[in-house]
């Protein structure tokens, strides 16, 4: 990444009125900033509706339909020029990118004069955020969870299954673990915790009902992720399942690092995400199964989240200066001449 003012490739600096988009689509919705790569970012909106995902995968009319107000807005109160070079992280690219990698080029260039577009999954942007163009890993751990790393010379990338298949140590596995081990407490099995029936009934009633309020809902993993921060909060009051949930998700976040970080140098490693609020009950066994997995990495805070990624990927998109390695799935710069 680059710092103050960049430059392009030729060793010039880029001209004041270069524009650029970036753009966070994730489970929580739409998150936009605009700028040039010159002053950085001008301003920013959100949305809280996430783009739909269809039969074709993400719905690029869908993104387009609320990404034009947010923009339209921003250029009107900022002043910031039309936006010639795009970043669009998006959560789901890697598996359900298609029809966007196909649309939206074609898209942008129509409506905001967009001639080089960079799609980058969301895992990339949240990388990009937390370490910049620097080789290492990030544990991008919120409703659901991946690893991505790289050595600059290419991507990896872990777990980011979804929560029926995968999402290990993520804010879905948690919460589902803590509602398991309070319907073990409520049927007397072992394995239960009365802590965390206790506040399961205080969350979402009597624990009976539960299956039938859960099961037919779309939004089921950030239902069960609303209940981690109770998980941690019984952990933190010396609950054992709860305890034992939390050392369980830090030793499955730990693996799906090692599986991505490289393995020579002193490459960084950094959680970013939701669960970062999690405090010590996740911290703390998080930080020694880190050490014990990667004792060669260092541990550093994220810079940043991923909207920040994505700005940092537009500014650098730009100036000519982008210098993470591409990949078909993860990381794609197109042109959008013929758009």
């Amino acid at each position: 990444m680059t710092s103050g003012a960049p430059r392009a490739e030729d060793g010039t600096s880029p001209p004041e009125d270069t524009g650029f988009l970036a753009v966070d689509s994730g489970g929580s919705g739409l998150r936009v900033a605009v700028g040039t790569a010159r002053r950085g970012v001008l301003g920013r909106r959100s949305t809280a509706t996430p783009v739909p995902t269809g039969a074709r995968g993400i719905d690029a009319e869908r993104l387009m339909e609320d990404l034009v107000p947010l923009v339209e807005a921003l250029t009107a109160d900022t002043g910031a020029p039309r936006p010639s070079a795009a970043v669009v992280g998006a959560a789901g690219l890697s598996t359900l990118g298609d029809a966007l990698r196909a649309e939206l080029p074609g898209a942008l260039r129509r409506a905001f004069g967009v001639r080089r577009l960079a799609l980058a999954a969301d895992a990339v942007t949240a990388y990009c955020g937390a370490l910049g163009a620097r080789p290492g890993a990030v544990i991008a751990a919120g409703t659901g969870l991946i690893a991505v790393g790289t050595d600059l010379v290419r991507w990896r990338r872990a777990d980011g299954w979804g929560h029926l298949l995968g999402d290990c140590g993520s804010g879905a596995w948690i919460g589902r673990a803590g509602l398991e081990a309070a319907l073990r407490a409520y049927d007397g099995r072992s394995g239960g915790s009365a802590g965390l029936l206790a506040r399961a009934e205080e969350a979402f009633g009597p624990v009976q009902g539960l299956p039938g309020r859960l099961y037919p809902r779309r939004d089921r993993p950030a239902v069960l992720a609303s209940f981690a921060p109770q998980v941690a909060g019984c952990a933190a009051d010396g609950d054992p399942v709860a305890v034992g949930i939390l050392a369980s998700a830090a030793r499955h976040m730990a693996e799906s690092a090692r599986a991505v970080c490289p393995d020579g140098g002193q490459p960084l490693v950094a959680l970013t995400g939701g669960l970062c609020r999690m405090g010590d009950p996740l911290l703390a066994p998080l930080a020694l199964e880190l050490t014990r997995l990667l004792p060669h990495a260092r541990r550093v805070p994220a810079a940043g989240d991923p909207l920040h990624g994505a700005v940092r990927l537009a500014v650098d998109l730009a100036a000519g200066t982008l210098a993470l390695p591409p990949d078909e799935k993860m990381l794609q710069v197109v042109t959008t001449d013929r758009g």
